[in-house]
C-alpha cells in the first residue's frame, strides 16, 4: 500500500512539475505527451479491471469514465479543427460527469451505506442532463457563449466565454463531492469502515480528487490535473477492493474455532468454511427491510426494540427473520451475530 501511495503521489509531482516548471514550448510538448501517457495507462487499467473486478459494474464504469475523460483530453490537445476539439470536449465531459457518480456509489457500497435501487438511476438521469447541456457548445450558446480553438506549440486548447448554464455543472460536481465527502465521513464515525487502512484509502480517493479540482478552481494551470488524479483515485479504489476481497477469503479460510456471544468457542464443525462463505454471499442478498433488521441485530436490538422501531408485528418479523437466516444459512440471531463479530473483528 505505501508503494501505491509513494507512486501516486510521484505522479502528480511529475505533473505539476511538467505542467508549471519548463518553458512555454517544452511545457507544451510535455502536455501532450503526458495526456498521450495517461490515455494509454487509462485504458490498460480499464482492460485489467475487467479482468481482476467480477460482477462489479460501478467499478467498470469508474474505470471506463476515467478512460473517456483522458482519451477526450488527448484529443483535444491534437484537435487540428474547432469541430474537432469540441466533439474531443464531449468526450471528455462524458467521462467525467460519470466519474464521481460511479465513485459515489462505489464508496457506499463499500461502508456498507445503505440506499433504494432509484438513487443510481435518478443520479444517471441527472449526470446525463449534465452532459446534454455540456456537450450543447458550437450548436447553443448556453453552457459556452463563444469558443475558438487556439493552438500553442502544437498543442490545441479552447478558449471559452461560458454561458448562463456553465454553472450547472459545477453545481453537479460540487453536489456529488459534499454526498461522497458525508458518506466517507459518516462511515468513519459510525464504523462502517473495517478497518483503519480502509479508512485512509477511502479518505484519500476522495479528498486528492477534491484538492486537485479545487487548485485548478483558483489556479490557472495549463493542464488538467484531474486526469491523473483521476488514475491515482481509481488506483485506491481498486486497492481498496482487492483488500476487501482479499479479506473476505482469508476469514472464510481462517481459524477452526470461532468465539460465540457467551464467550465459549464454537468448534469449525458449527461454523465450516462453507457456512462462512454462505453468510458473506447471503449478506449481499438481503433485501433494504432484512438489511435494517440484519444491522439491528447487531446492534443489540431486542425483539420489541426492533417491532417497535420498524412499526411491524411479530409475525412479520417472524417472516423476515425466516428470510433473513436463510439466505445467510444460520439458525438463529445468536448465530448471526457470532458469526458477524467474527468476520468484523476476527476475535
Amino acid at each position: 500500500m505505501k508503494k501505491i501511495v509513494s507512486l501516486s503521489f510521484g505522479i502528480m509531482s511529475l505533473t505539476l512539475l511538467l505542467s508549471g516548471c519548463s518553458d512555454t514550448g517544452n511545457r507544451s510538448t510535455n502536455i501532450s505527451t503526458v495526456y498521450l501517457i495517461a490515455a494509454i495507462f487509462s485504458l490498460l487499467t480499464f482492460l485489467c479491471c475487467l479482468l481482476i473486478i467480477e460482477k462489479d459494474r460501478w467499478m467498470v464504469v469508474l474505470f471506463a469514465s476515467v478512460a473517456v475523460v483522458n482519451t477526450g483530453y488527448y484529443l483535444l490537445a491534437i484537435s487540428p479543427t474547432l469541430e474537432f476539439a469540441l466533439w474531443a470536449n464531449r468526450i471528455a465531459y462524458l467521462g467525467s460527469v460519470f466519474l464521481p457518480l460511479s465513485m459515489f456509489i462505489i464508496i457506499l457500497k463499500t461502508v456498507d451505506i445503505r440506499f433504494r435501487k432509484w438513487i443510481p438511476y435518478a443520479l444517471c438521469a441527472v449526470g446525463i442532463s449534465v452532459f446534454l447541456i455540456a456537450s450543447s457548445a458550437g450548436v447553443l450558446d448556453i453552457y459556452y457563449k463563444e469558443v475558438s480553438l487556439v493552438t500553442v506549440n502544437g498543442v490545441s486548447m479552447l478558449e471559452k466565454v461560458y454561458g448562463p448554464l456553465h454553472v450547472v455543472n459545477l453545481i453537479y460536481l460540487l453536489s456529488i463531492f459534499s454526498l461522497i465527502v458525508s458518506s466517507v465521513v459518516y462511515a468513519i464515525a459510525k464504523k462502517k469502515v473495517r478497518t483503519p487502512a480502509h479508512a485512509v484509502i477511502l479518505a484519500l480517493a476522495v479528498f486528492i480528487n477534491i484538492g486537485v479540482w479545487l487548485i485548478e478552481q483558483i489556479v490557472r494551470i495549463d493542464f488538467e490535473i484531474l486526469s491523473i488524479s483521476y488514475i491515482i483515485s481509481e488506483m485506491f479504489l481498486l486497492s481498496l477492493n482487492v483488500l476487501i476481497r482479499e479479506n473476505e477469503k482469508l476469514i472464510a479460510a481462517s481459524s477452526n474455532v470461532l468465539p460465540n456471544s457467551s464467550g465459549t468457542e464454537v468448534s469449525e464443525g458449527s461454523f465450516s468454511k462453507e457456512t462462512i462463505e454462505i453468510y458473506l454471499e447471503g449478506q449481499s442478498k438481503l433485501t433494504p427491510t432484512e438489511r435494517l433488521i440484519f444491522d439491528l441485530y447487531i446492534t443489540g436490538k431486542s425483539t420489541k426494540e426492533i417491532m417497535a422501531e420498524m412499526t411491524i408485528t411479530e409475525n412479520t418479523l417472524k417472516f423476515h427473520n425466516k428470510n433473513i437466516y436463510g439466505k445467510l444459512g444460520v439458525s438463529s440471531r445468536k448465530e448471526l451475530i457470532t458469526i458477524y463479530r467474527y468476520l468484523s473483528t476476527g476475535e
